[in-house]
């Protein structure tokens, strides 16, 4: 049987480089120049623009492996739209996270009615299983929508107003991109935009543990497992460069 070629095969760069570069540009905010800097202080002489392909090449595989990693996502979806410019023209980011504010999905539309409603819960819908309740705000698209959706015929539909603070679980998931959004003066293009935050999520919040809720040892602990499991993921024995 043959053994099967190392996703790194033919790069010049070893695979703890390569995964180092990708972890941090997800995890932290970080520019590409800014991870070019830090790795030419360990010793790394790379461009920027090869730490961007790499993050394309990697990105969206070492994404996968941290969602299929979570588990089973909890049994309420709650669902929230962000508005988003690019190059001066107005987007919708629609995301859906579960009770536990584990990211489900998220879509980057032009609408906002009925037939993006429907669009966004059939993706969610292959890769999540069908849910016990939805959370929404009081956008109208989102019956409609369900309603045309068999799966979620049955399904108990929970209506809150955004000022009530109910529904901040999809609202405070929001955050971070808005954050990274800032850091990289905005978003541009829709394509890389839709694969860059598809990838951003899960990898994220692989790392970004609930640090007011642990101590400082049992944040390191669980750090250091989920850095094991990266190592893991993405082939580098390594625990870093």
């Amino acid at each position: 049987m043959k053994k099967s070629k190392s996703p790194y095969h033919g790069f010049r760069f070893p695979a703890a480089v390569i995964s180092c570069a990708v972890r941090w540009y997800h995890r932290f905010s970080l520019s590409l120049r800014d991870i070019e800097e830090l790795l030419l202080e360990r010793g790394v002489a790379v461009t920027y623009e090869t730490i961007r392909q790499w993050c394309d090449r990697f990105g969206a595989q070492f994404a996968r492996r941290a969602k299929a990693a979570r588990g089973k996502p909890g049994s309420t979806w709650h669902l929230d739209e962000l508005f988003v410019n690019l190059r001066g023209e107005r987007y919708v980011l629609w995301r859906a996270v579960d009770e536990h504010g584990s990211e489900l999905d998220v879509l980057l539309q032009k609408r906002r009615d009925k037939a993006a409603a429907k669009r966004f819960f059939k993706r969610v819908l292959r890769s999540a299983p069908v849910p016990r309740r939805i959370v929404t705000d009081q956008l109208r698209s989102y019956p409609a929508a369900k309603a045309e959706i068999p799966e979620l015929a049955g399904v108990k539909h929970v209506f809150v107003k955004a000022a009530a603070r109910v529904n901040n679980r999809a609202e405070n998931s929001h955050q971070p991109t808005r954050a990274r959004e800032r850091q990289m003066r905005g978003f541009r293009d829709p394509k890389r935009t839709q694969a860059f935050l598809c990838r951003f999520g899960p990898i994220r919040q692989h790392f970004a543990l609930p640090r007011h809720r642990m101590n400082a040892a049992c944040h390191r602990a669980e750090l250091t497992v989920r850095l094991l499991v990266w190592h893991d993921w993405t082939g580098s024995k390594s625990r870093g460069i």
